[in-house]
C-alpha cells in the first residue's frame, strides 16, 4: 500500500505527467485512530473516504525551462498594482532626509566607537587587567579588541557607502 503526503501527491502527479494535458485517479483521505491523515492511492483500510479533486492540467513548455512569452518580448513579469499607495515628493524627500540624518548619526556614533576602541587597544598593547595574570587570557582579550576594531571599520565603510548612495 503506498502512502503519501498531501504535497507529494501533487508534486508526483505534476512531475508523472510530463506532457499529458489532463490525468484523473482515485484519490483516498485516509484517518487513523491518532487522527493522522494520509493521502493514498487506495481506500481499503478503515477510515478512508474517496476525495474528489478537480481536474490536474498540465501543459508541456516544449523542452526545458522557457521563460513566459511576456518576458521574452520584454514586457515585465510583475508590475505595480494601479491602487498601490503613492507617495508625494515631499514626504519622499522628508523620508530621505530622516534616512539621511539617522545614517549621520550611526556613522558618528561608530566613529567615536571606533576612536575608544583604538584607545584602548594601544596599538596592540592594552593595558593589563588584574583578571590577567594568565598571558593567554590577555592574548585572547587583544585578539577580541582587534576584532572589534575591524566590525567597527567595517561598518564604518558600510555607512558611508549608504549615504553615498542617498545623494
Amino acid at each position: 500500500m503506498l502512502r503519501f503526503s498531501p504535497g507529494f501527491l501533487l508534486l508526483a502527479a505534476v512531475s508523472m505527467l510530463g506532457s499529458v494535458a489532463h490525468a484523473e485517479s482515485e484519490v483516498f483521505l485516509c484517518v487513523d485512530q491518532n487522527g493522522v491523515k494520509e493521502y493514498k492511492n487506495t481506500g481499503d483500510t478503515k477510515g478512508c473516504k474517496r476525495v474528489s479533486l478537480p481536474p490536474l492540467t498540465v501543459t508541456s513548455s516544449g523542452g526545458g525551462n522557457k521563460a513566459p512569452r511576456e518576458a521574452a518580448a520584454g514586457k515585465p513579469a510583475a508590475s505595480t498594482p494601479t491602487d498601490f499607495p503613492k507617495v508625494d515628493n515631499g514626504t519622499q524627500k522628508a523620508r530621505d532626509n530622516d534616512r539621511r540624518q539617522i545614517l549621520q548619526d550611526e556613522l558618528r556614533n561608530e566613529q567615536q566607537r571606533l576612536a575608544d576602541l583604538k584607545k584602548d587597544y594601544n596599538d596592540g598593547t592594552p593595558e593589563r587587567q588584574g583578571n590577567e595574570k594568565n598571558y593567554a587570557k590577555y592574548q585572547e582579550r587583544v585578539a577580541s579588541m582587534k576584532d572589534d576594531i575591524s566590525r567597527s571599520e567595517k561598518n564604518i565603510d558600510a555607512l558611508n557607502r549608504e549615504l553615498s548612495n542617498l545623494k
